[in-house]
């Protein structure tokens, strides 16, 4: 029988603690082999699933991630300047192809949001320890190969050094954010016990007050042995020092941003 995903990070938690494989099987109710198993795994990349035709699948099938990662997005901006279900239909036809009604995708658009809207709950954090970092994406304009692009800044900050470390990339799906973590990691020989995100876009989807994390981002993280939280979407206070960083960036490091013509 597989172990899940959960009981698996939890058997290397209690590992780098120094708890005895005994006591691990006794606490999580698996067998010691199951603890030396996972406990000493080093690859947990997920194998890559077969093609499935669906009969009668939704019209909106293959165009849900686009759809989520635009909401995703929205989330961190004023919100006149968010999406409306029309303007989402519109760029699905023009950009994407979608050749249904409006009325699926209006009604995706409608239990997204409900299922997402959150009241804000927290505090922050005034004190963060050694060995957490804070990490997500902001917003720049550049002009590659002559042609103006949106390219999304991967930021991760090290409150308790005030270190941070900063990449570009096209998009913010689980492989750009594992890619970028693990850039860092390899930078400073090291990976934290603790990675606090501004939400889950890309990595995972919010039930409620939970976040349901991709089967690539649970693999990354028993890799490495961290743990992960996440902010309240409508809770910008709850981030603590990383905005403060990424809104000071491109103003601290003219040579790399400049203002565009």
């Amino acid at each position: 029988m597989t172990v899940p995903m959960s009981v698996q990070e939890n058997i290397r938690r209690l590992d780098s603690q120094g708890v005895a494989v005994r006591e691990i099987a006794r606490r999580l109710g698996v067998s010691r082999a199951s603890v030396a198993k996972y406990a000493g795994q080093e690859d947990f990349s997920p194998a890559l699933p077969a093609p499935l035709n669906r009969p009668g699948a939704s019209v909106l099938t293959g165009f849900e991630h686009i759809i989520e990662g635009w909401l995703g997005e929205d989330l961190r901006r004023n919100r006149k300047q968010r999406h409306t279900a029309k303007r989402i239909f519109d760029r699905l036809v023009d950009e994407h192809g979608y050749t249904a009604t409006y009325s699926p995708v209006q009604r995706f658009v409608r239990k997204w949001t409900v299922r997402n809207r959150q009241a804000g709950e927290g505090f922050t954090e005034l004190v963060w320890p050694a060995g957490t970092v804070q990490v997500d994406f902001g917003q720049a304009e550049a002009i590659i190969a002559g042609i103006r692009q949106v390219l999304h800044i991967f930021v991760v900050t090290f409150p308790f050094s005030n270190m941070r470390f900063v990449q570009a990339y096209r998009g913010e799906t689980a492989e750009c954010v594992c890619h970028g973590l693990r850039a860092v990691f390899e930078h400073i020989r090291a990976a934290p016990r603790h990675m606090v995100f501004d939400n889950a876009t890309g990595i995972g989807r919010r039930v409620g007050t939970t976040v349901v994390e991709t089967r690539l981002f649970g693999a990354f993280k028993l890799h490495y042995r961290s743990e992960s939280r996440y902010c309240n979407p409508y809770s910008g206070h709850e981030k603590g020092s990383r905005p403060t960083e990424w809104c000071n960036f491109p103003s601290s490091c003219r040579s790399v941003f400049l203002i565009m013509p």
